[in-house]
């Protein structure tokens, strides 16, 4: 994580949303939030005047609808232009992550295609989709929320947790704030901390 001084490009409104509101993630306007810069075609740098952990919530609908884009261009193989992200935080300086992973570059494409990474409400979905996957596939305990029977979809629950919980600084869920989003505290967490998001 690299930290430096970074003007952002103006003030910009953030933190939380209800659950009832509608959001339409497929029309909103370009954030002033996100500033999105091009070097030579296959890399983008996404310059965010907010840091991760002021993200807003996103409706669980949205969630959904972004995982079944991500896992149908999986299959596709498709987008995989280097994405990098450059937070502002709140005392001034700067964290920069990069998606590195194959499929975690274009599950981010497909959430730009369907939400558009300019856009605050994109960049969340981006951010929540990554922390998610690694979450289901680092915690044991996560497994409980796979349905074999619906073709191992992911259990509402688990996707509601992800698309309200709190992310960390790091771009990460905060496990207090996850865990208060579930039904019932899930089995072998380790209490309040951080699940591992996008690589720094």
């Amino acid at each position: 994580m690299a930290q430096s001084s970074f003007r952002g490009r103006g003030a910009c409104r953030a933190g939380a949303t209800a659950p009832s509101e509608a959001w339409s993630l497929m029309t909103e306007e370009r954030s002033s939030c996100v500033e999105v810069m091009e070097y030579g075609g296959d890399r983008l740098l996404y310059r965010v005047t907010l840091p991760p952990d002021g993200m807003p919530p996103v409706p669980v609908r949205a969630l959904e609808a972004v995982l079944d884009e991500a896992r149908a261009a999986a299959r596709d193989d498709g987008d995989r232009r280097h994405r990098s992200f450059r937070f502002l935080g709140r005392d001034g300086s700067v964290a920069d992550f990069d998606i590195e992973d194959r499929d975690a570059l274009i599950w981010a494409a497909a959430v730009d295609r369907r939400a558009g990474l300019e856009t605050l409400g994109g960049m969340s979905l981006c951010l929540r989709l990554l922390a998610l996957v690694h979450l289901l596939a680092t915690a044991p305990w996560a497994s409980r929320y796979f349905k074999a029977e619906t073709g191992s979809r992911i259990d509402r629950d688990l996707l509601r947790a992800a698309a309200r919980a709190d992310l960390t600084e790091e771009a990460r869920f905060d496990e207090a704030s996850f865990c208060r989003n579930l039904p019932a505290p899930p089995t072998g967490s380790a209490g309040a901390g951080a699940f591992t998001g996008v690589s720094a």
